[in-house]
């Protein structure tokens, strides 16, 4: 039995889908997989790499085999079920690992095309246990088990020296623009003690109330970022509200794993998350953060925050960092895929 993925051609390696499917496929070159598709490219035209995603998606079933466990990275566009059916005449088992789900916040998919797409699948890597129960009480009938958090891959790691001394600062990284997150254009009124660095694009400084209470910084590459980030914190919200995360945007932190909260435990910074969010259960648990219920509260928890606290926080940040940087979370996933889908070979 060999395990297998398939590659496909990434135009934009910046955008936070595209990094973590790369880092996926890392990790997977690393435990020993083979590329059933072609090599891995990053042309930007879109007709070229139209092409070459197509000709490794037709490529791959000739080079699998009966036995074979074959890893999708999902969603894959109309090539999904195409290569769940080819896998399975081939006599191999499929693995799907969710990035996105289509049905939440683009609403690309009704649920019901959704699950109907995700049992072509043998065993699917959900983001958490509110997804898994998720997939489950809307009629998925594969296996499932969860990932936790996203691993991720970077060259460097943070040095940065940080002190629980006020005033402190938290980064927010993602799009900035008032459409996109409307919450930032509001939060000013509720900051006092602290001051936000803001990366990414789009913010638009006039619009924004107190607008002394934000540091605008413009886009980093994340591997700068990783080893150059200052900041106290990393904050995940999204949506228009203070009070809570509302929208398409800010519903889907019930359920999935942003990216940027991984890329902020990279930086070295502890995670200011919301309590309701599916990750808040992970921050709480490995001790690299806290949650708050609305972004009001955030004021007041700093205000209250010991050096030995925030310490500690620093410290299991530093131990789940590292774990990223391995891609320990994927490997374990994928491991308890296998002891599932071949429990005679183990």
């Amino acid at each position: 039995m060999e395990k297998c993925y398939i590659s496909k051609n990434y135009k934009d390696l910046t955008q936070a889908g595209n990094k973590a499917k790369t880092d996926i496929e890392r990790i997977m070159d690393s435990l020993g997989f083979k590329n059933a598709g072609l090599a891995r490219t990053t042309k930007r035209n879109k007709i070229t790499g139209f092409f070459i995603t197509l000709t490794g998606v037709l490529k791959a079933p000739f080079s699998l085999r009966k036995g074979d466990m074959v890893v999708l990275q999902y969603p894959l566009k109309k090539y999904y079920t195409f290569l769940c059916r080819m896998a399975h005449r081939r006599g191999c088992k499929v693995v799907t690992l969710i990035h996105d789900l289509g049905s939440f916040r683009r609403q690309k998919l009704t649920v019901e095309q959704e699950i109907f797409r995700l049992n072509h699948s043998d065993y699917i890597i959900a983001h958490n246990e509110t997804m898994k129960n998720w997939l489950i009480e809307h009629g998925c009938k594969a296996g499932i088990g969860c990932l936790e958090i996203f691993d991720y891959l970077s060259p460097d790691a943070n040095t940065c020296k940080r002190k629980a001394e006020p005033p402190y600062n938290v980064i927010y990284a993602g799009a900035l623009n008032a459409r996109k997150n409307t919450f930032l254009y509001k939060l000013g009124d509720y900051v006092q003690s602290y001051r936000f660095l803001l990366y990414g694009y789009g913010f638009e400084s006039d619009k924004a109330k107190k607008s002394d209470s934000f540091r605008y910084m413009g886009f980093v590459p994340s591997d700068k970022l990783i080893s150059e980030a200052e900041g106290h914190f990393g904050l995940v919200w999204d949506g228009a509200d203070i009070d809570i995360c509302s929208g398409n945007f800010g519903e889907y932190l019930q359920y999935n794993n942003p990216h940027k909260t991984s890329l902020y435990i990279r930086c070295g910074l502890p995670v200011i998350i919301w309590d309701k969010a599916a990750l808040a259960p992970f921050i709480l648990k490995n001790g690299i953060g806290f949650t708050v219920s609305s972004l009001a509260e955030i004021e007041e928890r700093l205000s209250s925050l010991s050096a030995e606290e925030y310490s500690a926080m620093l410290a299991n940040v530093k131990t789940v960092g590292d774990k990223l940087a391995g891609g320990y979370y994927f490997s374990k996933a994928v491991s308890e895929a296998e002891k599932v889908l071949y429990p005679a070979a183990l």
